[in-house]
């Protein structure tokens, strides 16, 4: 069973930058692709930024094209999304979150709160 636990996020102002830590614990993440998602209040959720296991393939929102970066670390516990640049409208609580390449398996984080002021 994976476990995943989100960490970084915080208030900061419009232009400054943050990075979120997706730590996991319980499997290693090998065949899994890891992905960023984010939910602002009274919207739905949406798919930020996503790296697949094997080969690395990352794939970004548009929006966010540009100023974020998502990474992975050697050992593969640890999913990373740099983000830079931030806007009022990235004010949201972002989430982990790992689905199994080879079947059955999707695990979530429980988000950590983004808040970008004006």
């Amino acid at each position: 069973q994976l476990q995943i636990v989100e960490s970084g996020g915080g208030l900061v102002q419009s232009g400054g930058s943050l990075r979120l830590s997706c730590v996991t614990s319980g499997s290693d993440l090998d065949y899994f692709f890891i992905g960023w998602f984010r939910q602002a209040p009274g919207k739905e959720r949406e798919g930020i930024s996503c790296v697949s296991s094997v080969y690395g393939n990352i794939a970004y929102a548009d929006f966010v094209k540009g100023r974020f970066t998502i990474s992975r670390d050697n050992a593969k516990t640890t999913v990373s999304l740099e983000m830079n640049s931030l806007q009022p409208e990235d004010t949201a609580v972002y989430y982990c979150n790992a689905d199994s390449e080879l079947g059955p398996g999707n695990y979530w984080g429980q988000g950590t709160q983004v808040t970008v002021s004006s």
